[in-house]
């Protein structure tokens, strides 16, 4: 008598295979739907821009391109005037940059349009933008998460650590920091042995020790707690 394949094992097993590739074939057509409408918007942004600088077509332009483009695709939603000005302003903000790359261009459309809309609302550089649009790739950031390490500054708080590195303090032969808490990524003052918990957190420094190996005459040359603290603007 053959079992019920919904009680079969290799049936069941098989199966679940089965969903989890419908699953990432959805999501990869998914990824290229968005690269290929960002890829649009970041050329229908050049051309805004271009036409905008060289025919007199007065400040009805996107309000009349946003009628017409929504009359013949009323089914698209990006055609509106305010989404219009967003992709304006997309390709103006990057476009400060003298020379901008097929590279930075492909980031930017591999990441959701809700995403870049965020990135050049809250970053005062390009710079500052690049950093969280590879930052989302890299850590899969969603909007709220990426929201959250905006406002909580968290390119800021990583330049003020790698300063710390370029400061006149002797590299002595084996410092030992230990990092609990939160932490941006590792602090390149000296040699540090570091324990970390999460990477995307600001830093908290609860020990600062040296091994006895230390010659005495670098220790007082070190940064001292209040030093680091200081240094990081208080936000430890």
């Amino acid at each position: 008598m053959d079992i019920p394949l919904q009680n079969n094992t290799e049936y069941k097993n098989w199966l679940k295979d089965l969903k989890q590739k419908v699953l990432q074939s959805q999501l990869k057509a998914a990824v290229k739907v968005n690269s290929a409408l960002l890829e649009f918007y970041w050329e229908l942004g050049e051309e805004i821009v271009q036409r905008q600088a060289q025919a007199c077509w007065g400040d009805g332009f996107l309000k009349q391109l946003s009628q017409d483009l929504m009359a013949e695709f009323p089914d698209m939603k990006g055609f509106s005037e305010r989404n219009l000005k967003y992709i304006r302003q997309w390709v103006v903000f990057y476009s400060n940059e003298k020379a901008i790359g097929q590279q930075l261009v492909a980031q930017l459309t591999q990441i959701s349009w809700g995403h870049n809309l965020k990135i050049i609302a809250k970053c005062q550089s390009i710079e500052e933008a690049v950093y969280y649009v590879q930052n989302t790739l890299d850590n899969g950031w969603s909007r709220s998460v990426l929201t959250h390490q905006v406002e909580s500054a968290l390119w800021q708080r990583e330049g003020k650590v790698r300063r710390m590195g370029k400061g006149p303090y002797p590299c002595p032969s084996n410092p030992r920091v230990i990092i609990d808490g939160h932490v941006v990524p590792p602090l390149p003052i000296l040699h540090f042995e570091y324990a970390l918990s999460d990477i995307q957190k600001p830093i908290g420094v609860s020990e600062y020790q040296l091994t006895q190996s230390l010659p005495e005459n670098l220790q007082s040359k070190l940064p001292s707690i209040e030093d680091i603290e200081n240094e990081l603007g208080g936000d430890l």
